[in-house]
Parts: C-alpha cells; structure tokens; sequence
C-alpha cells in the first residue's frame, strides 16, 4: 500500500486564524446531524464514580443514551436537544465537572494512565495534572487559550510524550528507577521542539502554565490567531529558549538539554492493552476498551458499579479510548474482569478491536461520506481490521474515516482506511520528523525510500 500524504505537508505554511475555535464544550454544544454535542473536559481522564453517574444520568435523560471516549481522554454526549443546555450544565456542575465556566473547554490534561497504578511508575504525574488544572481555572491569562490546546503530562515511560502536546511534561526517574516524581526532576518541552529544559519537579506545574503563556504572546505578536504551537509562523515558532527566559520571570530556573534522554526501558504493559494490571500494593486495575469508544449507559453504570464496589470508588478514561478500574482485591478482579466482558467491553488484547478507532461517520456526521463504524465493525466480524482483510503492518492502530479530515486520528504512525465515495483508500501514515535543536546538527538522511505497490479500494 502507497504511503499516504501528511494530513499537513511538510513545509506547508501554517493556517492564519480569523476567529476563535469552534470546539464544543459542556456549555458551547455543537450542532451535529444526530443532534447537539456536549464535550465535557475531564483532565488526566479522571472521574470519581459520582461523576461518572452525573454523566451516564445526562446520556441516558437528555442524549441518546450512549457516551462516547475521545482521543484525549474526554467524554461526549450526543443526541442533545436544543434547548438542555442549562439543565445540563446544573447537572455537571452539582457533580464538580465544571469548576470554572470560563475555562471549561481549556481544561486539555492528558496523563499517563497507569501512573501509580503499576510496577514501574517514575512519578506521580496525576498530581501534576491536578495541580495544573486548578492554576488553569485561576488563571484569567488562561482564557485565551484555544480548546485545542493540549497539556501532555507523562511519567517517564512514554506512552503519551509523542500524542501532539503543545506543551508537555516527561518526568525523570534515575536509572535505579526510584521515583522522581515529587521532588526529582521533569523535562518541559513545547511543541515538537526537540531540545527541552529540565526543571525541578514541585515547578512542573506551575512550569507549564508559564509555557502556555508564552505561546499565547508569541501567538499575539504574530498576528496569526495560532491556536496550537505548531501553527506559529516560523519566525514567532516558539521554542524552550524562549520560554525559559519567561520562566526565570516567573521564579523558575530551567536547565536548557538540547538532546533530551529517551524514556527509560520499562517492563509495563501496554498502556492501552485492556486486561489485568498488577499494582505495588497487591491491589489490581482493570483496563478495558470500548468498541470505537462508544458505550452504552448500562455499560457505563457496569464500569461505575465494579469501581464503587470493589475499586477505589473512581475511574480512568485513556486516551486510547479506554476505561480503568484502579485499586481491586487482586482475587476479584478476573471475575469482574469477565462481567465487563459478558457486557461488551474489550477485556482481551488480541482482539481486533484492539487499536481500532474511526470517526463519527454517518449518520452523525453531515460531512461523512458513509457510515464507516457500521463499515468497520463488518470488517471485524470478518476478523480483520481493514476492508478486504488487506494485510497492514502489524502492531500500528488502524484508524477508519469518513472524509480526509480523518477526526480523531492517531498522532503516531497509523494505518489509514479513509472514504473517497467510491469506497476506501487504505494507506499507512508516518509522522514528520521534529526539526533538530537550534544548536544541534540534524540527523542525518533517511534511506531512500522503495515505491510500494498501489492501493486498493473497497465499495462498501
């Protein structure tokens, strides 16, 4: 299969902004062809389970009975009316999910998943993302932030360094693997700067508050109405040096690395492999899956129920559109395992649902050209993961999508199964590789590339 174009060319000039996001909120609902949107911003995926209830209580009174799991650790309702706005906004603000009406849709914190929850966690990052979120919700500076700018917070094993934050933090643990999370150290990067600065670990909120700041100035002097770092006009790009005279500002001293440490090897699972998670204290976690990440209400009361009677009364959301249970007695969580199952949740990492994702589509969609979950979910039943059980490289997430602004897609290498309205391109994505630092030489050339057979298609 032919290597699919970049969704933005290398080299393309980056988009001038004439107006403020469109990206809906739990108060700004959008206008869908299935109804209004409610996204309701969960930083790091955490929910208590009286949240969780709040939301599955909204879904099943005022959507259409489903919630939906986006690619940044978020929920959705859809099937809104028009006029639930306010009966919707009490219901999530009696819950505590909406802390701050001007904020709410700034509120992007993604986290690693498993943080503290596994035998290998360097740092305690879900801290760091609460900590963050409450200098959010403070900050009146703050509210000119797009609601597509991402907060990345990983613990040091990589699972969601490279997932596009605009700002990010990467904890440091020491090669013995002690943690140093609380008093160590953090690298903070912005965009796809690959030089970062190295700051204390208690500053690392605070940190990337200041970061975000500093893109808001960069994005005001260039005029471009930029509303993520990598759509700064070259001349503004923002990079660590720059914000770190911005953190001295702030009280902060960074290290400037200009080759920043690779995470360090790990023996955790796949941080979005359902199954069984083995925790230090002899607890266990339950990591599942929802088919294209959209669950039934029964589902989700099922998942509130497991973690009110047998975790720790709260739950997880990943970015990989799954759910985890923390904290069960390590006998009971098999069989709570199978439970979640028998309900339809993905338990088993080989199945084909695994790494699986796609769009909207019809009918939800004006602007799908089929109705590709419907299309995808054939392919499944088949065994496979693409139309005509083409073969792809294996271990890459396999994204389907109705039009060539392929929503939701992965940030990583993919396999791409987009709609042309005739059928299906099936094609693999790889990532632009990040600029080299200003004071580093760049890598050297790739090899040259061989040309791959043609694509097939698929009428569904």
């Amino acid at each position: 299969m032919p290597p699919s174009p970049s969704i933005r060319p290398q080299g393309a000039e980056p988009p001038i902004r004439d107006r403020g996001d469109a990206c809906p909120g739990a108060l700004r609902l959008h206008s869908a062809a299935d109804g209004y949107l409610a996204r309701v911003r969960l930083p790091a995926g955490d929910l208590t389970v009286r949240q969780a209830q709040a939301l599955a209580d909204a879904a099943d009174r005022l959507g259409d009975g489903h919630l939906s799991l986006t690619s940044r650790g978020n929920a959705e309702l859809r099937g809104l009316s028009d006029d639930c706005g306010a009966e919707l906004a009490a219901l999530l603000r009696d819950a505590g999910l909406l802390p701050s009406a001007r904020h709410e849709r700034i509120r992007n914190i993604l986290a690693s998943p498993l943080a503290g929850l596994d035998r290998n966690t360097p740092a305690d990052v879900r801290r760091w993302a609460r900590e963050l979120d409450e200098l959010l919700c403070t900050s009146e500076r703050a509210t000119a932030l797009s609601g597509r700018f991402l907060f990345v917070l990983d613990d040091g094993r990589g699972d969601v360094a490279g997932l596009g934050g605009d700002v990010s933090l990467v904890a440091e643990a020491d090669r013995a693997g002690e943690s140093a999370g609380s008093g160590g150290t953090a690298l903070l990067r912005v965009g796809d700067d690959p030089a970062a600065l190295r700051i204390a670990g208690p500053d690392a909120p605070r940190a990337a508050l200041a970061a975000a700041e500093s893109f808001l100035t960069a994005a005001e002097a260039s005029g471009s109405g930029a509303w993520r770092v990598r759509e700064l006009p070259a001349e503004q790009r923002l990079t660590a040096r720059e914000v770190a005279a911005h953190l001295h500002e702030t009280g902060i001293t960074p290290t400037y690395v200009t080759q920043p440490p690779a995470p360090l090897p790990s023996p955790s699972p796949d941080s979005s492999a359902p199954g069984i998670i083995d925790g230090p204290d002899g607890t266990a976690s339950l990591c599942v899956l929802a088919p294209l990440g959209r669950l039934t209400v029964a589902q989700w009361r099922l998942l509130s129920a497991v973690a009110a009677d047998d975790g720790c009364g709260a739950l997880r959301l990943t970015p990989w559109r799954g759910i985890v249970v923390p904290g069960l007695p390590a006998g009971t969580a098999a069989s709570r395992l199978s439970a979640l199952a028998a309900s339809g949740l993905i338990t088993d990492p080989d199945s084909p649902w695994h790494r699986l994702g796609a769009c909207t589509g019809r009918p939800g969609c004006a602007k799908s050209l089929t109705d590709v979950r419907t299309d995808a979910a054939a392919a499944v039943a088949t065994g496979a993961r693409v139309p005509d059980a083409l073969a792809v490289p294996d271990g890459l997430p396999v994204h389907w999508s109705g039009c060539e602004r392929r929503c939701g897609h992965p940030h990583s290498a993919w396999v791409d199964v987009r709609a042309t309205g005739e059928g299906y391109r099936v094609a693999v994505v790889r990532p632009e590789p990040a600029p080299a630092p200003d004071d580093a030489p760049a890598p050297p050339a790739p090899p040259p590339q061989h040309p791959a057979p043609p694509g097939r298609s698929h009428t569904p």
